[in-house]
């Protein structure tokens, strides 16, 4: 028994150091090294950020003019035309205003009538005291008394007609009131909110209220708040593409427009935002979406690469690389010198040393998992 035992570590023993031999590669536990092969890919250099989608054109249709909102013809989601009757207050109160001051223009143009009568009367005694005066038949009395009455009459007909001119701009005011009673659409697109139901009452004396919103959802306005340490990074016409919460497997892609010069601070973090704009024809963007929004700093398109986590950088633009040659029982393992490129930190543009297809060693770390490797790859 004993001398089975004996035999039984002795194999054990060889096999633990057959295993080792040839084993292409050992991490500190006897694992074998992860390997990944030699890729074409394009890599990025991006700058992240969240951002909030919105219309790029919208405007907020509110009441001029106090009353109760008596018909709403339209409702969320409406496509609308420019022009198109969207809303009705109650105008009773606004055409009894309004039937009142045609009434009071009415009674002062009987006024002028009389008053331009008396002054066509004041005119024809002032011409008759003139002719008398020359002959001598009257007084000089009586041909100023004509010329002061043809004068007073001739004021109080420039006092009635600043009356009119008064009343037919109160007349104007009152039918553009009325009119502002019928509420039509600013701009062609769609209903996306309603602030306000009919038979509420809106006060517009103070502020204009809002009664609904309406959005031009063809083309939609992405607002990206990217942070002080990148922002320097950016500028106008910058490739960006985004992806929403619901739906990451596809890929809008535009080109940054504007950054606003004024920051906002949100728990003591300062963030600037980054606008642009993209098509939404087929209607799949809508507003408060959120984004996850990639700047392109710099890219590297069609190029070899290897996984971060199986280079050893060396100097500038260049590192160590382990490849596996050949096949097992007769692997090999190679340490070359390779020059690198762009990093994603994922994945490492190889300019030469490595070709398409070739095997690379992970650098295993602590963990046993590949060393440099994302949090979120391991």
């Amino acid at each position: 028994m004993k001398k089975w035992m004996v035999w039984s570590g002795v194999v054990l023993v060889a096999g633990a150091a057959a295993a080792w031999w040839f084993w292409p590669e050992n991490d500190s536990k006897g694992m074998q090294a992860p390997t990944a092969k030699v890729e074409v890919r394009t890599i990025q250099q991006v700058v992240t950020a969240t951002g909030r989608i919105q219309p790029k054109e919208f405007v907020d249709v509110g009441a001029q003019v106090s009353g109760q909102l008596e018909k709403i013809h339209v409702e969320v989601g409406d496509n609308v035309e420019a022009g198109q009757l969207l809303a009705e207050i109650d105008a009773t109160v606004l055409e009894a205003r309004l039937d009142g001051v045609r009434a009071q223009l009415k009674y002062q143009q009987a006024q002028l009538a009389e008053r331009e009568a008396l002054k066509t009367q004041a005119e024809l005694n002032l011409r008759r005291q003139v002719r008398l005066r020359e002959d001598r038949a009257t007084s000089e009395e009586a041909l100023e008394a004509a010329q002061a009455q043809a004068a007073a009459e001739a004021a109080r007909v420039r006092a009635i007609q600043a009356q009119i001119e008064q009343t037919e701009s109160s007349l104007r005011a009152d039918e553009a009131n009325l009119n502002y009673t019928r509420i039509f659409a600013p701009m062609s697109g769609t209903v996306v909110s309603m602030a306000a139901r009919r038979g509420q009452t809106l006060n517009a004396s103070q502020t204009t209220p809002t009664i609904l919103t309406i959005a031009d959802l063809s083309i939609m306005r992405v607002q990206a708040q990217v942070s002080e340490a990148d922002i320097s990074r950016l500028s106008k016409g910058t490739e960006v593409y985004f992806t929403t919460l619901g739906n990451r497997g596809q890929r809008w892609n535009s080109a940054l427009d504007l950054i606003e010069p004024t920051p906002q601070v949100e728990n003591n973090v300062v963030l600037y935002n980054a606008l642009f704009d993209v098509d939404n024809t087929a209607r799949r963007l809508l507003p408060q979406m959120t984004t996850q929004v990639f700047f392109v700093i710099n890219q590297a398109e069609n190029v070899l690469s290897v996984p971060a986590a199986a280079v050893s950088p060396r100097g500038p633009n260049r590192a160590e690389v382990r490849v596996q040659r050949g096949t097992a029982p007769n692997m090999q393992i190679e340490t070359i010198t390779v020059e690198t490129g762009l990093s994603d930190r994922v994945h490492v543009e190889i300019k030469s040393g490595l070709e398409e297809g070739d095997t690379v060693l992970l650098n295993v770390g602590a963990a046993g998992m590949p060393a440099g490797m994302p949090r979120g790859m391991r």
